[in-house]
């Protein structure tokens, strides 16, 4: 057998003997209906994100963000509330059973379900129709999902307590007053819990504790007759110390607000 015999070599006209340079194509025939991606889409893209970005930026610059007061972890009755995006999640956490003991279900089982459902959706869903008529069951669920948030986020907004928000967390100008920590009055504070409500700098925490040194008036005896019998919403016989520590405490809290008087 000779070698070669029965055979043919051919050329593919689709494999160029020369390298050419990466040219974009000539799309002049087609106007407004397509471009090469590099530079011409790309270029188009990166000036809109630019705009986009200066424009954030100068909003951050125009429009303060809504900062609240140092957290403070003593301050057992602040409720944080999240972002508008998040607000259903957030009323769906006060139903009876996505709360409490079922907490677990309501934060991570129902919200993956959800989530879970929505990534797996091309999957579950093969149907070759189009149309939302077609497919009555995808389009109903995804509906109830559009429904459910609506009517949470509404709930929430609607149900919670502005005003009350507002107040706990807003910023108040603190006095420019060292409060003596050494002091065996500052000791008997703290012995009786009584820093858990009014603060650590004895000017108060929203929603427990009135503040402790705007009371420039209220004289010694006053103090201790609070501290037994207690005022406003403060119980009685929350204080536990012997009479001497209850005259120390009393003296303690007018010598601070008099020093507060005077930083005012």
């Amino acid at each position: 057998m000779h070698r070669g015999k029965g055979m043919k070599f051919v050329g593919d006209s689709r494999v160029p003997a020369v390298r050419k340079p990466n040219i974009p194509k000539d799309y002049s025939e087609f106007p407004g209906k397509t471009e090469a991606f590099w530079p011409n889409f790309l270029l188009k893209e990166w000036m809109v994100g630019a705009v986009f970005l200066i424009a954030f930026l100068c909003l951050t610059v125009a429009h303060e963000p809504p900062l609240e007061r140092i957290a403070d972890p003593t301050d057992t009755a602040y409720i944080p509330l999240p972002d508008w995006y998040f607000l259903f999640l957030y009323e769906l956490l006060k139903y009876r059973y996505a709360a409490g003991p079922y907490t677990v279900i309501g934060a991570m089982v129902m919200p993956g379900l959800a989530f879970g459902a929505l990534l797996l959706a091309p999957f579950l869903d093969r149907g070759p129709e189009r149309r939302p008529s077609k497919r009555p069951i995808a389009t109903g669920l995804m509906l109830l999902g559009i429904a459910s948030i609506f009517f949470l986020t509404w709930q929430s907004v609607d149900s919670h307590d502005w005003e009350a928000a507002a107040e706990q967390g807003e910023i108040t100008d603190e006095l420019d007053i060292e409060i003596d920590m050494e002091a065996e009055g500052y000791t008997i504070l703290q012995e009786n819990t009584c820093l858990s409500c009014h603060g650590d700098n004895l000017q108060g925490n929203p929603g427990m504790g009135p503040n402790l040194l705007d009371n420039p008036d209220r004289t010694a005896e006053e103090y201790a007759d609070i501290a037994v019998n207690g005022i406003g919403g403060m119980p009685s016989d929350l204080f536990k110390g012997t009479d001497d520590e209850l005259q120390v405490l009393a003296d303690y809290l007018v010598e601070m607000n008099e020093l507060a008087a005077e930083a005012e």
